[in-house]
């Protein structure tokens, strides 16, 4: 018979309490991913249309956006006394304003007219309201609500198509002939300088001002093409009309999506979710991001975190194989690590005014006096871009890769170099050919910590390169096809910007989620690859015990 001892007893102690910790964190992330997956999934959803009508007269159509205890008189909620219901009315360019607060007990009468429309826009939100007739000029096409109803959907597509070719025209040869001329301007600026001391350029000159000349008379002409399609594509004009009476008119063409949102069945609501996701994850943001999707800011956060994982890992690898496998352990080694560790506690935004000092204005600027000289004043990488906000995160995150590193360096057992140097191979061909690719699980960690930190970074990516909304992404069909001097968005400063500069932050709330809920979801991916790689990693290196 064994005596338990008091050790056995406060280790148990301990591990429950470990246990214990481990579990309430579970219980957290669990909780914040259902408050995610609730609002910012739910944000998709459409909600019935409700009409109501109070005491005084007042009419309001619109979606149930919650509820809450009236305040009381002094605006506390411990003295009130019923309750009141927040509508999304939408119509701001109508009304102003997109919501309302109704007490309960000034409701009169409350239904969901089978003829109400939720039409999305380009601009001003939402119209919540009843279709009265399409015109042409002063023509009316249709009239009634049966009529326009029958017919604004197929009008709605065929916009949709022109819309489309204009952006075609407006993003392809017109783009095309707006490049060529800036590289004309500025291959003609380099010239004018060289003009006095080498006359031979004249000829040139001249032959680019008939290269300019030609281009922007076809510049004329697609213009005149652009502006014919965006007449038609204005011509019809909607008329509706609000639950309180108001007429008012807008073009076809502003409307995104028409739905009867009453007359919608489960499939039709499921038909409608799916699209709007859709349209989530693969269009630009519109009304100042607070509508649309954010693809821009889904490909400025992927690419900006893969430049990143390029830069730091060569870095982080080089300097972790240096202090463990050459660099002798003394005082100077054990200063490096303290200031490597110490490096990691440095708040982001001080990274911030670094990038901005050396890679945008001294590195970027004197990139701009070598090669660019013919474009300034006007910076090209002097300036912020993708390039210099991954690598001012690059240096942001070194250290974790640093760290990771030795220690996937340490755990690679002695004996797996002593047979390596048996055989006969180099100190060099042991670490680069064996001790570093039985580490790689461990640089492999480094590199998903370090992509997991990145990808949440703002505060100094605003001051690099990180913009509200970018005009061109970093990508496109024009040489060098890469621009990594350009601008970007960001998932994380379009979280910011969302929920606290947006004009109407009620009305963002759900999209704030939404788009918190993309960006766990797109690092969670970029993880599980690197998390598949380093376990194929572990097997293929399993018997050197790393």
């Amino acid at each position: 018979m064994t005596k338990r001892t008091g050790n056995t007893g406060s280790g148990a102690v301990l591990t429950w309490l470990c246990g214990g910790a481990l579990a309430l964190n579970l219980v957290l992330v669990a909780g914040l991913m259902a408050v995610l997956l609730v609002h910012g999934a739910g944000y998709f959803w459409q909600k019935p249309l409700v009409q109501v009508e109070t005491r005084d007269g007042s009419v309001h159509l619109g979606e149930p956006a919650g509820d809450e205890p009236v305040p009381g008189p002094d605006g506390s909620i411990a003295t009130s006394t019923g309750r009141r219901i927040r509508l999304k009315v939408g119509n701001r360019d109508v009304t102003g304003r997109d919501f309302v607060w109704i007490d309960e007990s000034d409701i009169v009468r409350r239904e969901r007219p089978v003829d109400a429309w939720q039409l999305e826009r380009l601009e001003w939100g939402n119209f919540y309201g009843f279709l009265h007739a399409i015109r042409r000029g002063d023509e009316v096409v249709a009239a009634g609500r049966e009529q326009v109803g029958g017919i604004l959907p197929r009008m709605i597509e065929q916009k949709e198509r022109e819309r489309r070719e204009a952006e075609r025209l407006e993003r392809g040869p017109i783009a095309d002939v707006n490049w060529a001329l800036e590289r004309l301007r500025i291959e003609r600026r380099g010239l004018e300088r060289r003009l006095e001391t080498d006359p031979a350029v004249a000829g040139r000159l001249a032959a680019l001002e008939r290269e300019r000349e030609r281009l922007e008379r076809e510049f004329s002409v697609l213009a005149g093409q652009l502006h014919a399609m965006r007449r038609t594509l204005d011509r019809e004009l909607l008329v509706v009309e609000t639950a309180d009476g108001i007429r008012h008119e807008f073009p076809v063409s502003h409307v995104v999506r028409a739905i009867p949102v009453n007359r919608l069945g489960l499939a039709g609501r499921v038909g409608l979710y799916a699209s709007r996701i859709g349209e989530f994850l693969t269009a630009e943001p519109r009304e100042s991001n607070t509508e649309g999707g954010i693809f821009p800011a889904i490909f400025g956060t992927v690419m900006m975190v893969f430049i990143m994982t390029f830069a730091v890992t060569p870095f982080g690898v080089v300097a972790a194989v240096y202090l463990r496998e050459y660099a002798g352990q003394g005082w100077l080694t054990r200063t490096i690590r303290i200031a490597v560790n110490n490096l990691a506690g440095v708040p982001s935004i001080v990274f911030g005014v670094f990038g901005l000092g050396f890679f945008v204005y001294l590195v970027g600027g004197t990139i701009d006096q070598l090669f660019f000289s013919d474009a300034l004043p006007t910076p090209t990488f002097g300036t912020g871009g993708i390039l210099w906000g991954a690598l001012t995160l690059a240096l942001l995150t070194v250290p974790v890769v640093i760290v990771a590193t030795e220690e996937g360096l340490a755990a690679v057992p002695r004996v797996v170099r002593e047979g390596s140097l048996a055989l006969g191979a180099t100190r060099f061909e042991t670490t680069w050919r064996v001790v570093v690719p039985a580490a790689a699980p461990g640089i492999l960690t480094g590199m998903i910590l370090a992509m997991a930190r990145a990808a949440g970074e703002v505060a100094p990516l605003m001051i690099v390169g990180m913009v509200k909304l970018a005009p061109a992404l970093p990508v496109d069909g024009h040489f060098p096809f890469v621009h990594l001097e350009r601008k970007f968005m960001h998932l994380g400063f379009h979280i910011y910007d969302v929920g606290f500069q947006s004009p109407n932050v009620e009305a963002t709330k759900p999209l704030v989620f939404a788009t918190a809920l993309l960006l766990i979801a797109v690092v969670t991916a970029m993880n599980v690859v690197a998390i598949v790689i380093r376990s194929h990693l572990r097997r293929k290196y399993a018997g050197s015990a790393v």
